[in-house]
Parts: structure tokens; sequence; C-alpha cells
């Protein structure tokens, strides 16, 4: 009998996934185990194994479609494929694409659609409670947005380019769709103030010059947690434990792995541990668990970073950290112009959470840290 595979839930409360990419093909052959799919969620891309053997007859969800989970993927049948063709019509309806019209929201139902929609909307004015969604468990899309737009009479272009198509497009999916919801969250929901400060590095070895930062972190964070903290509704929740982030520059985009114990652990533990996430996010096979639960993030542009830079909060942290590009500098020491390795330090904070005084005095302690050697 063929075997219907549905999207799993794949925790943390997720109720979506991404198709990134197909590991077979129609008509193929495959074992249990084997590699099916890799989806993409908002933490990580994650591949699935077949749970069944047998030919796949039927792909019912394409590359970048996102759909809800539970819903129908791929059916799995017989060498011969018999019972699956048979079956596969009924099956098609549960995907994505041929899925029912949504019914109507209720009164007061909360709407469900994600910040880059979110984000459409209010560019384009539309009322998002008054649009009926065609996505999962009646989710608002960016289509419905636009078809609501130009139903209401609205240009959705300047007079200039109505009618034209120019430019190579490519669709938002993947890592970038998440990258793009995540920073779009960050931009709406936090009060974001950049403090920036130099530092001398000369007592730093430079080649674990993350590690480095990442230790003197977390040891100042002990002295300052409302900056080691989150804003959940009305309350602010200071964490005692120092996980914190790497923003790690991939083919597909940034993404933040997580250093766990960071005020426990020796440079050098850190050290190994920051070049292990680093090396398996740009090979992409990080796992779910390593880019979960951050409390502060630190980012190095590194050579590219230019004098400094303006980070952007990793939600749903309140700060996040980011050194400038390192060098040689003339700066005053006992009176006397000298040569010394300096970078800037950049602290973003949320200033619903931190004030500024605070985010000062945690950027100094870090500076100390990192000077003192």
């Amino acid at each position: 009998m063929a075997y219907e595979f549905k999207l799993p839930d794949l925790g943390e409360g997720l109720t979506e996934g991404e198709v990134a990419r197909w590991l077979v093909q129609e008509g193929q052959d495959i074992a249990e185990d084997a590699p099916l799919v890799e989806v993409q969620t908002d933490k990580a891309t994650v591949e699935i194994p077949s749970p069944a053997s047998g030919k796949v007859t039927r792909i019912l969800v394409g590359e970048g479609e996102v759909v809800a989970v539970g819903t129908v993927l791929v059916v799995i049948g017989e060498e011969d494929g018999s019972t699956a063709l048979s079956s596969a019509p009924e099956v098609k309806k549960l995907a994505l694409a041929d899925a029912p019209p949504a019914p109507a929201r209720p009164a007061g139902a909360p709407v469900r659609a994600t910040p880059l929609v979110r984000r459409v909307a209010s560019e384009l004015g539309v009322d998002l409670a008054a649009v009926r969604g065609s996505g999962p468990q009646g989710r608002v899309t960016e289509e419905d947005v636009r078809g609501a737009a130009t139903s209401g009479g609205q240009s959705l272009e300047p007079d200039r380019h109505r009618g034209v198509t120019e430019g190579r497009r490519i669709p938002l999916r993947g890592t970038r769709r998440v990258i793009a919801e995540h920073m779009t969250r960050a931009h709406r929901e936090v009060a974001p103030v950049t403090w920036v400060e130099e530092c001398d590095f000369g007592n730093v070895a430079l080649d674990r010059l993350v590690a480095t930062v990442l230790k003197a972190c977390a040891e100042a964070l002990r002295e300052f947690p409302e900056l080691n903290a989150r804003l959940e509704g009305d309350e602010i929740v200071e964490l005692d434990r120092y996980d914190l982030g790497v923003a790690v520059q991939t083919d597909q985009g940034l993404v933040v792995p997580v250093v766990r114990g960071c005020d426990s652990r020796t440079a050098e533990e850190l050290d190994a541990d920051v070049r292990r996430l680093a090396e398996s996010a740009r090979d992409g096979k990080l796992t779910p668990e390593e880019l979960r639960g951050s409390t502060f993030t630190v980012t190095s542009a590194g050579k590219l970073g230019g004098l400094l830079q303006t980070p952007i909060v990793n939600h749903p942290e309140v700060a996040i950290l980011s050194i400038g590009r390192i060098a040689e500098r003339p700066v005053v020491r006992d009176g006397d112009v000298v040569a010394r390795p300096v970078g800037m330090i950049a602290i973003t904070f949320d200033h619903r959470v931190v004030d500024g005084a605070r985010a000062a005095e945690f950027g100094l302690d870090v500076i100390r840290r990192l000077e003192q050697g």
C-alpha cells in the first residue's frame, strides 16, 4: 500500500516549514532511512530520511513552497506504483498548491501572517484583518495581500513602472527568507540604540579573537544581567546561563550558531567550538539544537568590517556586540604617539530593556577585560 509522507512536527512549536530541496525524483526507488528531503524552518535546514522504502510516485510540494505541519509532501508506493497512482489524486487535494479556499476568519480572531507579509501589507495600506488567507491554517500570504491591494484599486508600482517587468527576479526562499522575516521582526519590535568605543587589542591573540571576546562578554554579562535577557510580554527575563550566539556568514546567508557555557570554559575550548560551528554552518550541517537558545550575540565582520558596524539585535535577545576592523592606528600612550592594533566595539541594545548608561558601562567592562588580556 502507498505511504503518504506528511511534514512532521519538527519541535520548538514550529507550525510550518519550507521544502528547501528534494533529494529524490519521481520514479526513483528509495530505501527506508535514505535521505528524502531538506526542510527549512526558522531555526535550521533539516534533512529528513524516508520513513518507507519503495518508488517515489508523486512529489506534491515543490521546492520553495512553505506548507503547514501535516501537509502531504510525497507519496511512496510499491515498486510498480499502481497503488500510489490510484490514490495520488486524492492525496494531492491535501497539498498546499491545491488546498481548498480557507474559511472566513472568525470575528476577533488573530491574523496569521509572517513579518514579511505584514510589512508588505503596511507598505500597500492593506488591512490584514480584511484579507482572507489562502495559506495553511488560513495564513495570509504575500499574494493575498497584493491581490487585495489590486482589487482595491491600489497601484502596486509607480506609474512609470506599471506593466513593466525588468531585472532578474530571485525568489525569497530558504535561509534568505528566514533572515528576511527575522530581521523584519527585530526592526519592528526592538527600539535599538548603538554605543561605540575603541579598543586596544594589543593583548589579544587575534587568531582566537572571537573566542576571547565571547569569554570577556560572558564574564561582563554576570555584572550586567539586563543585557543577558529577553523581553517576554510585560516581563524582563534575566537569564542565568551564558550561551552566546556567533554570527557566521555562509553562501546561503547569515546564521547564528550558539556557543554554550561561555562563562565557565577557557578561551581555548571556546575557540575550538567556534571553529567547529563555523565549519558546520558553511557546510550546511548545523543541527537545530546548535541554533537555539542564545542569550546574547557577538559578530565580527573581520577584514571587511569597516571601522564599525551598527548590528541588528538578534531577537528575542536584547543586545548584540560587534567588532570592527582591527588595524594599526596612531594612539597616545603616556604622552607619546604610538601605533597600536585598535578596533571599534559597537553594542546595539534594546532601549526598552537596557538603559544607555548601563550599556556603556557593560561595553567599557568588556573593553577593560580585552585590554588587560
